[in-house]
């Protein structure tokens, strides 16, 4: 007998590539300010819509080799990867959290960390488009779904915000308001789990730093790499084990 918890692993994998689709749309389409849902999905080169069975996450990109069926020009790989990735995201989500109402919560923050990170090393922005309907929703979501963690909420979002802005000002070259808003937004997400994700970021962010600095030397500044993405990676560091790793902090260090 198939296991409960192999069963939502499965649910999850597949409602995550399906929506790691979707997600691939919003990192292409939103930057450019184009509409999410009109025209359908096209091929980039000889724009012929995509059929339905030429659409399957994953799947089709493999049996087709990467490319068009009309044109058979080259189809990027990130297409399948955001799709993957977005499925092992939501397994790990489920596996990590549970199949619980806060789901509602949990799940579309990890689409937002992935989006953002998409979005971020290709465009060099995090839209308030994207960032403000986040945080409305999870505002909203909490107060439906955990009226009583709404004080604790707030005020790591706000001091999240209030911390990265002051690193802003001081390091203007190593991040923007964009970083600053998503600081925010995961606050209010994952309230004191929020610590361990910005110590994520920082710690992901300087190890990629020091590896560039002795790559390229004096030139590594011109190969600056956007913080975006290393906030979204913090971000599910906090989503995927942020209390337990509070946990570990105080037993080790305080008790």
């Amino acid at each position: 007998m198939i296991s409960p918890a192999v069963l939502s692993g499965v649910g999850a994998g597949l409602f995550g590539a399906i929506f790691g689709s979707f997600l691939n749309v919003v990192v292409h389409r939103l930057p450019r300010r184009e509409s999410l849902v009109h025209p359908g999905s096209r091929c980039p080169s000889c724009q012929t819509e995509i059929a339905v069975y030429d659409n399957v996450p994953v799947l089709s990109w493999v049996l087709l080799r990467g490319r068009c069926r009309g044109c058979q020009a080259a189809i990027s790989a990130r297409y399948p990867a955001v799709e993957l990735l977005t499925a092992l995201t939501f397994v790990g989500v489920v596996l990590a959290r549970g199949v619980d109402p806060l789901l509602l919560i949990e799940l579309p923050l990890a689409a937002l960390l992935l989006t953002v990170a998409g979005i971020d090393l290709e465009h060099r922005i995090i839209p308030n488009r994207l960032l403000a309907p986040a945080a409305i929703y999870g505002v909203i979501a909490s107060a439906l779904l955990r009226p009583d963690e709404l004080p604790e909420l707030a005020l790591a979002g706000a001091g999240a915000f209030v911390f990265l802005l002051v690193a802003a000002v001081a390091y203007p070259g190593g991040m923007g308001m964009g970083d600053v808003k998503l600081a925010g937004v995961l606050g209010l997400y994952l309230g004191v789990s929020v610590l361990p994700a910005l110590m994520g970021a920082f710690l992901a962010g300087s190890v990629v730093g020091l590896a560039i600095i002795a790559r390229y030397g004096a030139a590594a500044r011109k190969r600056g790499v956007p913080f975006g993405p290393f906030l979204a990676l913090g971000g599910l560091v906090g989503l995927l084990a942020g209390p337990e790793l509070i946990q570990v902090y105080l037993s080790t260090f305080v008790s």
